[in-house]
């Protein structure tokens, strides 16, 4: 009989308390809410959220919402009391409550591998020597040195160039602010003109700017920018690079960035919000001079803070 396959539940918030968390629960029934004994625990002044809002429970190879909340909880904002989900579905606890998206991570569980019986080694059989005919020794050639070619080095890792893009049936889900976006085949063309597959609004990314395919058993994303732009792991990827689980994916220096959670999923990575924002107290003190220099530099820096947006 086949052994039942580990199934993982990645919630990744969106909004809420533990926005940009992303939190990863292998158990067959996922306790959400305030409780200390919840697998998701949201803070306990949160009051939104029940105690005990929602749990989620394993049916198969297929999970159940079943809320047992006082103010509801909802998929894809609809309020429901049960359900089954899909990878990809927003779930909200509470009406403008915390949001979190919900994938599904499968671990077939790999057959045990039996051990080789140890081989014992049989001590050889010394033939007997003839007694009139001495053996002469054998006669030592001198070692050869082997000749290094640049050819025996460690080959180098496969140029991306070589790497084939075609269309394959494989899903992709980009999960960017608020939003998941999924996709059944590949590859998928990303940037900031609506020609795109998913138009990302951001003022690093380019009219066409990257392109994630699936060759070789991998997922790939090429630099379409001609710049040198995209990175991984603070890398730049040169064309095209392979993508590995909980890489770290950079667009541009200025971001976007993401984590690679591995089978097709990214995870935009939350950026601090920047210093520069926060606003200037007046002081009573000022001048009318003073005030109109102070409101001349506010202009200018807010002018500035749009430009590079």
């Amino acid at each position: 009989m086949r052994d039942k396959p580990v199934i993982t539940v990645q919630l990744i918030h969106i909004q809420g308390p533990l926005k940009g968390q992303i939190q990863e629960v292998a158990e067959d029934s996922i306790l959400i809410g305030r409780h200390p004994t919840c697998h998701v625990q949201f803070p306990k002044d949160l009051s939104i959220v029940s105690r005990r809002h929602a749990q989620i429970v394993r049916n198969g190879n297929r999970f159940k919402l079943i809320d047992e909340s006082t103010n509801g909880t909802f998929v894809n904002g609809k309020q429901v009391k049960e359900t089954y989900l899909k990878d990809g579905d927003v779930l909200m606890f509470s009406e403008g409550g915390p949001k979190a998206s919900f994938l599904t991570r499968i671990l077939e569980n790999q057959p045990a591998v039996q051990p080789e019986s140890p081989v014992v080694p049989v001590p050889p059989v010394k033939a007997a020597k003839p007694a009139q005919e001495p053996v002469a020794p054998p006669v030592q050639e001198p070692p050869q040195q082997p000749v290094v070619t640049p050819q025996a080095a460690a080959p180098p890792l496969p140029q991306a160039a070589a790497v084939a893009i075609q269309k394959v049936q494989k899903s992709l889900i980009v999960q960017y602010g608020p939003t998941l976006n999924s996709y059944r085949e590949l590859p998928v063309t990303i940037g900031s003109s609506p020609g795109n597959d998913l138009v990302l609004s951001h003022p690093a990314i380019l009219d066409r700017h990257v392109q994630i395919f699936f060759s070789n058993n991998q997922y790939w994303i090429k630099d379409l920018t001609g710049k040198n732009l995209v990175s991984i792991n603070s890398m730049p990827i040169g064309l095209q690079a392979a993508l590995n689980a909980n890489d770290i994916l950079a667009l541009s220096p200025q971001g976007p960035r993401f984590t690679f959670l591995g089978q097709g999923r990214l995870a935009e990575i939350e950026e601090p919000v920047s210093q520069q924002a926060q606003p200037v107290p007046d002081t009573p003190q000022d001048t009318p001079r003073q005030e109109g220099e102070r409101k001349s530099k506010g202009i200018g820096a807010l002018y500035k803070d749009i430009f590079k947006k």
